[in-house]
Formats: C-alpha cells, sequence, structure tokens
C-alpha cells in the first residue's frame, strides 16, 4: 500500500517521483528485467499508477530516459579556436557517454534491436551532434576560420558520432591524445576539404596537446 505521503503527490511531482523510479530500476536490473510492481515499489505507489500514464513497459522506459538523461548540457565553452572548441566539445562528449553507458548497456542488447528504445538513443545522439557541432561550428564562421555553408550535415555531424561509438567501445573517456589525433587528422582535414576560408587560421598545420 502506498503511503499518506505518496497518495498527496500530484501532477509533476509525481511523474517526476514515477520517472526517476523507473530509472533507477532501469540501473539497477536491466530493460528486460524490469516490472511495473518494482518500480511502483520504490516510488511507494501502486502500478495502476504507472499503468495509467504508461501501458506499456517501452512507454515507461522511454519516458524515464527522456526525463533523466539530457543531452551534454550547454553552453559548450568558446575557446576562442576552432580546434579547442572542437577538443573541448569531444572531451564533453566522451565523458557524457561514459555517464550513460549503463543504461545503452542495459537496453542496448540484440533483443532491443530496431526498437522504439534504440531508435531513441541513435536519434539522440545525432540531434545532439547536429546542434552542437553546429554552434561549433559558427562560432568559426563568425571568427572567419570556416564557411560553415560549405560544410555538408553528414561531414559535421560525423566528427561527433565517432568520438561518442569509439568511447563506448573503450569503456572509459578518450584520452588526451586520441581526442587530438581525431582533431588533427579526421576532422580538421575534413573541414578543410570543405569549408576552409582561404587564409583563415585554420590552414596552419594542427597544433599539439600539451
Amino acid at each position: 500500500m502506498p503511503n499518506e505521503n505518496a497518495r498527496r503527490r500530484r501532477g509533476a511531482e509525481l511523474e517526476a517521483a514515477l520517472l526517476e523510479a523507473a530509472w533507477e530500476e532501469l540501473r539497477a536490473v536491466g530493460y528486460h528485467e524490469l516490472t511495473y510492481d518494482a518500480v511502483a515499489a520504490r516510488a511507494r505507489t501502486s502500478r495502476t499508477v504507472l499503468y495509467r500514464r504508461w501501458p506499456h513497459r517501452r512507454d515507461l522506459v522511454l519516458a524515464a530516459l527522456r526525463h533523466q538523461a539530457p543531452p551534454i548540457p550547454p553552453p559548450i565553452p568558446d575557446t576562442g579556436s576552432l580546434r579547442t572548441d572542437l577538443l573541448t566539445l569531444f572531451r564533453m562528449v566522451s565523458t557524457r557517454m561514459i555517464e550513460l553507458s549503463p543504461i545503452l548497456q542495459a537496453i542496448g542488447d540484440g533483443r532491443a534491436d530496431g526498437s522504439d528504445l534504440t531508435d531513441y538513443l541513435h536519434e539522440r545522439v545525432g540531434q545532439a551532434g547536429r546542434r552542437e557541432m553546429d554552434v561549433v561550428l559558427e562560432r568559426a564562421a563568425l571568427r572567419g576560420e570556416i564557411d560553415q555553408v560549405r560544410i555538408p550535415a553528414r561531414a559535421a555531424v560525423a566528427p561527433f558520432t565517432l568520438v561518442a561509438v569509439e568511447t563506448l567501445l573503450n569503456h572509459r573517456p578518450l584520452p588526451e591524445d586520441a581526442l587530438a589525433e581525431i582533431v588533427d587528422h579526421i576532422v580538421l582535414p575534413l573541414i578543410a576539404h570543405h569549408g576552409l576560408t582561404p587564409g583563415a587560421g585554420g590552414g596552419a598545420a594542427p597544433e599539439r596537446c600539451e
């Protein structure tokens, strides 16, 4: 039976408590072992309250992910150059992916392939990549380092995805030398091929990380 405090919760407060309980249970047991009874017990309420809002487990988990797993927190620091902006962004991406890895592992096995859950995660990474890379590239364009209009959308977001995937494969944040290698030997040459402004500082030889 839910206690007196739980019965008094309403609206946004109750929904937040339910989603936090679902998130905690997902982290504890994984997607395929998650039950409404266990989530209800964590939230100190009844399973009926959960079913009324989310009739299927998939809907509940998607709602919990959207509530508890925001993208990289803004703002991305403006370091004054494209190269160091990229290094800063990719460092943030790598750290964030490690924070999310328990959830990705919990729902990302073969039984979830092609589901709304994996579609949501793929969309989330893609959207975050486009948004954050746009910020970095817009700053570089304003400095005169690049011509952003000439850079294809896929070329702009590919480095973000590379950092995210490589981080998950290594099960740890990428070290500074790996980030520098990605920026100096993949990202900057790719951007230079499509959108380097003639005479811009980006044409200089890449700096080395200290």
